[in-house]
């Protein structure tokens, strides 16, 4: 998901700044944790009706973008 920005929001005094799925009070990490245990994306859009598809893979792409910076900056 190119996009991942207008899913993904960071409000200093939401979830202590994590980044959430936007109108929630569901993290980033909270999504990627559920997929690392396994759960599949049904399962999770099951547990939480108030997420759609797009906030999962929005999820994954911006763990993806924060991965790429990471590497640039502690490449030199």
């Amino acid at each position: 998901m190119e996009n991942w920005q207008d899913r993904i929001v960071i409000i200093p005094g939401l979830r202590s700044g994590k980044p959430c799925i936007k109108g929630t009070r569901i993290s980033v990490s909270d999504i990627l944790r559920m997929l690392s245990a396994d759960m599949s994306k049904e399962d999770i859009l099951e547990e939480y009706p108030q997420l759609i598809k797009e906030d999962i893979l929005a999820s994954i792409s911006f763990a993806n973008k924060k991965e790429e910076v990471t590497k640039y900056i502690f490449a030199e």
